[in-house]
C-alpha cells in the first residue's frame, strides 16, 4: 500500500519519461502513416526463368501488374503457372523484407518496455 501523497507510484521523473514514451510514440505513428504511403508506391519485382515472367508488386504486397514474354508463352501452360508461382513469391518475400526493414528503421531507439 502506498503512503498518503503518493498516489500511483508515479514521481516526477517517471511522468517525464512517460511524456517522452507518448511523444515518441507519436512520431512513430506519423513515421508508419508516411512509411504506408512509401510502401504504395514501391514498386519490388520477382522473376523466374532467366526473366520470362515478372511479377511487381508494391511495399505492401499489394500486385500491381505481371510482365510475361512472348517465349514463355511456348513452354505450356503448366511451365508457365510454375513460373508465375516462383515470381510471385520472390516479389512476395521481398517486399515483406522490405517492409521489414523499414518498420525496424522507424522504430530503431524506440524503447519500450515488455516489447
Amino acid at each position: 500500500m502506498t503512503g498518503k501523497g503518493q498516489g500511483f507510484g508515479f514521481g516526477l521523473g517517471k511522468m517525464k519519461e512517460l511524456a517522452e514514451a507518448f511523444k515518441k510514440a507519436q512520431q512513430v505513428q506519423e513515421g508508419a502513416k508516411r512509411l504506408q504511403e512509401e510502401l504504395e508506391q514501391m514498386e519490388i519485382q520477382g522473376e523466374s526463368g532467366g526473366g520470362l515472367v515478372k511479377v511487381i508488386v508494391s511495399g505492401n504486397q499489394e500486385p500491381k501488374r505481371v510482365e510475361i514474354s512472348p517465349d514463355a508463352l511456348g513452354e505450356g501452360a503448366e511451365v508457365l503457372s510454375d513460373l508465375v508461382a516462383v515470381a510471385m513469391k520472390e516479389a512476395y518475400n521481398k517486399s515483406t523484407a522490405t517492409m521489414r526493414e523499414r518498420m525496424e528503421e522507424l522504430t530503431s531507439g524506440l524503447e519500450l518496455p515488455g516489447f
